[in-house]
Parts: C-alpha cells; structure tokens; sequence
C-alpha cells in the first residue's frame, strides 16, 4: 500500500514493489504501481515487460525455468490507470511451456508478450562469447547521475537543459537500480557501449524472480544506445536533437539461472543498424565474473528533430 503523500507514478525505492502484481483470477494479474520517467511518453517500458513476466511465472510450474521472451509495445501506458496481465497458458510440453500475455489498459491491449519455459538441460554442451577485455571495475567507473549533475551545475549550459539535468539526478536517486558508465569501444565504424548496472539493497530472490528483474534493468539505456551512436541526444540542439525515442519489439534470451542482479552486471550494447527512424541494438548481460546470462534484442523509434517535408507544423506520432 502506498504511504501517504507518496507519488504513485514515482519509480519503487524496491525492485520488488516495481515489479508486484496483484492476482485477481487464476490467470489475470493487476499492476500495484506504474512509473512514469520523467519527460517520457508513458510508463516506463521495463516495468511493464517485468511484470507481465511476473504474471506468466505465476501461471507455470516451478520446474520449469524461463529461457526466452519476445514483446511488442503497441501504445504507450498511463501510469494513471492499472494495467490487466491475461495471462494465456498457450501449451505445456514435456521439456518447455508456452505463456502469452496481453497486458490492457482502458479496454485496449497496450502490450503483448510471449514467453517460453524449458526443464534445464546442464548436461549439454555449453559455450558463450566472452566478456570484452579492458572493461574498468564498477568500482573505477562513474555514476550516471555524477556526469548529470556536472552538466546541470554548468554555467555555460542552457538552462533549460540544466533543468532537465537536475531533474534526472534527483530521479536516479530514487532508482531501485544503480547504473555506471563502463567503457565505449569503436571499431571499424561500430560502436560498443557498455555500463555497469545493479539493484540496490536487494534481498536474495530465487532465480525466476531474478529473470523479471533483469527484464526489468533491460530496457533502461538499451534503444537510447542507438540514438548515442549516431550523435543525437535530447539535450542537443538542432538536427542532432533526439525528437522521439521509443521501443517497439524488445527479446531476451536467458542462458543461465546462476546470477545475482543485486550483485554488479555488465550490459554491453551495439546498434547494427539505425535507418527510417527506426534503430535496433543488440546486448549482452555478464556477471562480473565474466558469465553471460542472457542476450537482448531491442528495435525502437529513433528519430532525429528533422522533419518530412510534405508534413511541415504536424506533431510527431507513431
């Protein structure tokens, strides 16, 4: 239950109210909060791919383990209005299950999710791409926030961009989740980016409910990688502005049931193509110890401030 005076469209002090769900028949979940970032065209996308995995992990069995999940964001959610998870046990095999998800708000499906579950397999073979060399330790890597607050204390600054700066540092703040910047690689014209995430003050959780939280962490910095690849920010100006940014499909691949997100994890991102408006990155998850856990895949709307000609003085839309 929420404290008196607390903003209920505020992102959770605890990853674990982010990501609750309220049961209210055997196969329907109700959201319990829903958090708005700031300057952001509806409730952030995380949360809701988080908690619609929550639901289906409800609806499973628990020798069953989470390996994939593929989404698509069709309209942006309210953080005013609870969202409905249906969940749809669409087939239980012997080795996997299959859920699908239709998250809705106001009458309308706002987001569909498929997941698939498999018994483990340990005694197959096993093989991943390793961690990039030469990444600093969290410990030598500066927080999000610190780059921020220099950047809204700077007098040469615009000060509507200052603003903005401040008020992303007091959100930050208040994240579940911590967020350094590691290292940027280029390489014969790609570039690799890559941070440093994990949840603050976080209890032990068994591995299904680490899988949702590393759902969650997931979409925060992953479609803005292909805006920062290609020079465009928010707080540019001009045709190097970033208009719109938005995710429209997002998967995840999870190869492991051996982590922690309370311990220290290294996201590593690279935008293979970026055209029409549209981007897609791929990313990878390790431990700090070198493990890969799961690999992402992310397409969005990433559009610069430049406008269609024939559309001159019309509103951005998707």
């Amino acid at each position: 239950m929420a404290e008196p005076g607390e903003n209920l469209q505020a992102e959770p002090l605890h990853i674990s109210a982010a990501l609750e769900v309220e049961q209210l028949d055997v196969n329907l979940f109700r959201s319990k909060s829903l958090w708005l970032p700031i300057r952001a065209r509806g409730v952030f996308g995380g949360q809701v791919i988080s908690q619609a995995l929550v639901s289906a992990t409800k609806c499973v069995k628990p020798e069953y383990s989470l390996h994939s999940l593929h989404c698509y964001f069709l309209l942006s959610a309210s953080p005013a209005v609870p969202i409905l998870y249906h969940v749809d046990r669409v087939r239980d095999g012997r080795s996997y299950a299959t859920r699908a998800v239709r998250a809705i708000q106001n009458g309308k499906t706002v987001f569909i999710l498929l997941c698939s579950f498999q018994r483990p397999e340990p005694w197959q073979p096993s093989y991943h791409v390793p961690m990039p060399e030469g990444v600093p330790p969290p410990e030598e890597c500066e927080d999000v926030e610190a780059a921020y607050h220099r950047l809204s204390q700077s007098p040469e600054v615009d000060p509507g961009i200052r603003a903005y700066a401040a008020e992303y540092v007091q959100e930050r703040k208040k994240s579940p989740f911590e967020i350094k910047n590691a290292k940027i690689e280029t390489s014969n014209g790609s570039k690799t980016i890559m941070y440093w995430f994990r949840i603050r003050n976080m209890e032990k959780y068994e591995p299904s409910f680490q899988k949702c939280i590393l759902s969650y962490i997931s979409d925060s910095h992953f479609i803005g990688s292909a805006a920062r690849t290609i020079g465009l920010h928010a707080l540019k100006q001009g045709t190097d502005r970033l208009s719109m940014l938005s995710t429209l499909d997002h998967s995840i691949f999870f190869y492991d049931n051996d982590f922690d997100c309370g311990e220290w994890l290294l996201y590593v991102i690279n935008s293979p193509r970026i055209r029409s408006g549209r981007g897609v990155v791929h990313g990878r998850m390790y431990t700090h110890t070198g493990v890969l856990v799961a690999v992402m895949t992310q397409e969005g709307v990433v559009r610069a401030d430049i406008r269609d000609p024939s559309t001159s003085g019309e509103k951005a839309k998707l």
